[in-house]
């Protein structure tokens, strides 16, 4: 089932979402939906609050077939640092640079409930603090650096090397 996307500024994308205490039948469900959301909506990753759900819930798949179901995620190490675009589901329209971590360590829970830890570098590790800031109810826009406007956003990419 598709969820429509929750907008900024409706309230919801700024709560701190609750942790799982036990995965169920219905979380693996939402994880299924989250995905199916995803996809139609052309993303790369998304939280279970964005469908107005208050749950340490996110899906981040930058490579097709690489999926990471991030339940509970915790950054436990960063390192380096660089600044690129971003956008948002819930914040259409509107992109800009954010600094981030460079390689970051993730730990989290899968649909099985196995603890699972990944390293994840560059565009990966980008997703994933973007989507593990949802979950504690922060927005890209609240570390935005410069705001780069939708017309101009395909000649800003070009001028900075990217692909």
């Amino acid at each position: 089932m598709r969820y429509p996307i929750i907008l900024n500024p409706d309230e919801r994308l700024r709560r701190k979402a609750k942790p799982v205490s036990v995965i169920t039948d219905e979380l693996v469900q939402l994880l299924d939906d989250l995905y199916e959301t995803m996809v139609a909506h052309d993303g790369i990753g998304i939280a279970a609050p964005q469908v107005g759900k208050n749950l340490q819930v996110a899906i981040v798949e930058v490579d097709e077939d690489d999926r990471f179901e991030l339940i509970n995620p915790e950054i436990i190490e960063a390192q380096g640092e660089t600044l690129d675009v971003e956008g948002c589901l819930s914040i259409p329209h509107t992109f800009g640079t954010v600094q981030r971590a460079d390689e970051i360590t993730v730990r989290y829970y899968d649909r099985e409930g196995e603890e699972m830890e990944v390293e994840a570098f560059g565009y990966l590790a980008r997703a994933m603090q973007h989507e593990i800031d949802h979950l504690n109810g922060v927005l890209f826009t609240d570390k935005l650096i410069e705001c780069i406007p939708e017309g101009d956003l395909e000649k800003y990419m070009e001028e900075h090397d990217h692909d």
